[in-house]
């Protein structure tokens, strides 16, 4: 079993990214912001933030010396970008394509001088069914918009909740999810897509034989058996691809009382 350990680094030659689905930010505050001080990313990306705009916690972030752009929706969706020392610099807080999409699950901003979106893609289930369908236009407007992306000749980050286990390696043996929009073919398609348009999984990139899971449902001990899926990626243009040094996923953080149903998944990039 593989498990992250804390990365001795020199800061000023390094720069930490990290992925979190928290699962309601309000009510993991504490687990949050323990992880922040604990292992001190330079950029976070959240998901699941299940709050509005007006109830995100900033203040508590900037507390810590985490500047905040954040897209927020109540009960569910929600999308943040924080940046250690600096203020990210917001350039999106929708996927193009679609105007009358209202749902809060994707944000961008310039940081640290890298582009990163922040992005917590739709569950699709039950599949079929129209929340699927939604899934794979949404899938679709993504392919697009990395595309776009890609173009601009700059530094691109694509992090987040993907809400898809992209191969039978990114999940414990069982047939308990068949069926499940999590691993359709039409799902798993999408997302090969989107890497065959440039991008680098950088988790599997550098640990190509390793579970990483990073979801463990709160069903059936699902954490205690280690039964887990890994749902949560950072995908890497061409551009920052070559300053890629490390990846992991704290998986300690999802046993900790009172935990998201994820663990962050983080990698560490040289410095330009």
């Amino acid at each position: 079993m593989v498990r992250a350990t804390r990365t001795s680094r020199p800061k000023h030659d390094t720069l930490k990214l990290a992925t979190f689905n928290v699962n309601d930010v309000v009510k993991r505050l504490p687990n949050v912001v323990r992880w922040l001080v604990d292992r001190e990313p330079d950029i976070v990306c959240l998901q699941e933030l299940k709050c509005e705009n007006v109830r995100f916690p900033d203040e508590a972030f900037r507390d810590i010396g985490y500047s905040s752009v954040w897209n927020g929706q109540r009960t569910w969706n929600g999308v943040a970008i924080l940046s250690k020392g600096s203020e990210p610099v917001l350039t999106r807080t929708a996927l193009p394509g679609d105007p009358d999409d209202v749902q809060a699950r994707y944000v961008e901003a310039a940081a640290k001088g890298i582009l990163v979106a922040s992005i917590y893609l739709p569950n699709g289930n039950p599949a079929p069914g129209p929340k699927f369908d939604y899934k794979i236009q949404w899938f679709e407007r993504l392919i697009g918009h990395a595309t776009t992306l890609q173009r601009e000749g700059v530094p691109v980050v694509l992090a987040g909740d993907f809400n898809v286990v992209p191969t039978d390696a990114d999940i414990y043996p069982t047939t308990s999810f068949d069926g499940n929009a999590l691993l359709r073919p039409e799902s798993r398609e999408a997302f090969s897509r989107v890497l065959g348009g440039g991008w680098t999984d950088a988790i599997r990139f550098l640990h190509p034989s390793e579970p990483m899971f990073t979801f463990w449902s709160y069903l059936r001990n699902r954490w205690a058996r280690d039964a887990g899926l890994r749902l949560d990626h950072l995908l890497l243009n061409d551009i920052i691809r070559p300053r890629l040094m490390e990846a992991g996923v704290d998986r300690n953080v999802r046993g900790e009382t009172a935990a998201s149903d994820h663990a962050p998944a983080w990698i560490i990039l040289r410095r330009e």
